[in-house]
């Protein structure tokens, strides 16, 4: 009994000192004269973190005449760092980069960060945070850099964010059809490791059980399809079999195992992400062009991300951008082989085809666009395992020519059309959609389906680029909320 009573008492002043214990600083040991040594969080190194500014994106007008003139103020640890005034661009990539020492036995780092518009009668905060809007509160972030575990947490994390882990917004609040000068940031954090497999020393050394002087990345002890170091940065355990072949957390029909494969576009399996490869027909001629203009694929990608949902385009970026062999008009039975040939590159088996949707862009078929499946012979049914689509560029130069719309809006909207028809929206589902009889104001349908606006009913395919949300009255449809993202896959 004494014994036993002696080892509850040991447990519960171990309990008190642990609770007790600062959550910020651990104690090693203690010398004879009772003061404390701090634990060095990695003695391999000495410990500096790096924050990387992967992109920023306004999703809102920011200045009223002319694109923004976007600027980061970043503060690590009360040390306070301002990046140089980018003029006159609302879309910056690879932005800017900014390295700091840090004590190597204080386990959280505080990080904030604000993005601003500059303007001549003073700065101008831009909407990052997905809090509601008080005044200047709710538009930064803060968050809390772990060393020990190499993640972080607040206003960004990375276990069920939906906005994503490493992705910011501002249209969290619900301000999608408010203009609140939201934008989103994409950034990374990272700290440097001895053996640079990017899992830091007290992690590998107290959780993984491996070795800090070597590289682990690739490894998969676990066999489970995906290495170390993407279970680590996801919060899984390298060292226990998890299910990644069918794990779909987000519901965007994009596995555990497919979002690896997908890293390179920074996809996240608790985020819903959509893919698309373009290839585009080579220059013919008589300098017939079918590509895509840059722009086109920003304000693609707006509608989508204003509702976390990432449009991410491959069209040069790992297989995508591929030039197809110039063709003065592609035929509806022509497109199949085209599919095979450029998308599949002829192997039924590409798990490229359970990921990616395809955008063909021609200069010229019949009709000017349309949706279908790769899988069967294309027809305008949009059946289930409809994943691409065509486009005519010599039609997006006609419609240029008569409309003050520019060329990238007619390609963005062309595009996300057809896309609609990849997440299940069809012809009269729902109705509305695609009438022939919507398209002209002496047409009974232009009248009819006036509340539906959603640039999948014809009366609006160029002039609004979005779906519709539901909140228009009598006829009007909830698109948004009704997207199949797993309607592209094979039935």
């Amino acid at each position: 009994m004494k014994k036993i009573f002696l080892i509850i008492c040991i447990g519960l002043i171990l309990n008190i000192i642990i609770v007790n214990a600062s959550p910020k600083q651990f104690v090693d040991y203690q010398d004879k004269n009772g003061v404390e040594t701090p634990v060095d969080f990695d003695p391999l190194l000495d410990i500096n973190i790096t924050f990387d500014v992967l992109a920023i994106r306004a999703l809102d007008k920011i200045d009223k005449y002319s694109q923004a003139d976007f600027y980061l103020k970043l503060t690590i640890n009360n040390q306070e760092y301002v990046s140089e005034v980018c003029n006159n661009t609302d879309y910056l990539y690879d932005y800017w980069s900014v390295s700091k020492n840090i004590p190597d036995d204080i386990e959280l780092v505080n990080i904030s960060l604000q993005l601003l518009d500059y303007n001549d009668d003073g700065p101008v905060l831009c909407d990052i945070n997905k809090q509601k809007n008080v005044d200047d509160n709710g538009l930064d972030i803060t968050v809390y850099y772990n060393i020990k575990t190499g993640n972080w947490f607040g206003d960004d994390y990375n276990i069920g964010d939906g906005s994503g882990y490493g992705r910011a917004c501002g249209t969290g609040d619900g301000s999608v059809y408010k203009n609140e000068k939201d934008c989103e940031i994409w950034f990374d954090i990272h700290q440097n490791d001895y053996d640079e497999d990017g899992i830091p020393y007290w992690i590998e050394t107290n959780i993984y059980g491996t070795d800090p002087t070597v590289d682990n990345s690739g490894e998969d002890n676990d066999i489970d399809g995906v290495p170390i170091e993407w279970e680590h940065r996801w919060g899984f355990n390298p060292n226990i079999w998890e299910d990644h072949e069918h794990f779909d957390s987000d519901k965007d029909s994009i596995t555990n195992i497919e979002e690896y494969y997908t890293s390179v576009f920074k996809s996240d399996p608790y985020r819903q992400d959509v893919f698309l490869e373009m290839d585009f027909m080579e220059d013919g001629p008589n300098g017939e062009i079918s590509v895509v203009p840059e722009k086109a694929k920003e304000l693609l990608k707006n509608p989508f991300h204003r509702r976390d949902i990432v449009f991410h385009i491959d069209s040069g970026l790992v297989s995508g951008g591929e030039l197809i062999t110039f063709d003065e008009k592609v035929k509806i039975d022509e497109v199949i082989e085209l599919y095979n040939s450029y998308f599949l590159h002829n192997d039924e088996d590409n798990w490229r085809r359970g990921v990616f949707h395809y955008g063909l862009i021609v200069y010229s078929c019949s009709p000017p666009g349309f949706g279908f499946s790769g899988d069967i012979p294309p027809y305008w049914g949009y059946i289930p395992g409809t994943n691409g689509f065509i486009i005519s560029s010599k039609q997006m130069e006609k419609n240029n020519r008569i409309s003050f719309k520019t060329l990238e809006y007619f390609y963005a909207s062309a595009i996300m059309h057809e896309m609609g028809h990849n997440f299940g929206f069809r012809w009269g589902k729902p109705f509305g959609c695609d009438g022939q009889l919507t398209k002209y104001p002496w047409q009974i349908g232009y009248w009819f389906f006036r509340n539906y606006k959603s640039i999948m009913n014809y009366r609006y395919t160029y002039k609004i680029l979005d779906y519709s949300d539901g909140s228009h009255g009598n006829r009007d449809h909830d698109d948004w909320n009704n997207l199949d993202l797993s309607y592209f896959e094979i039935p």
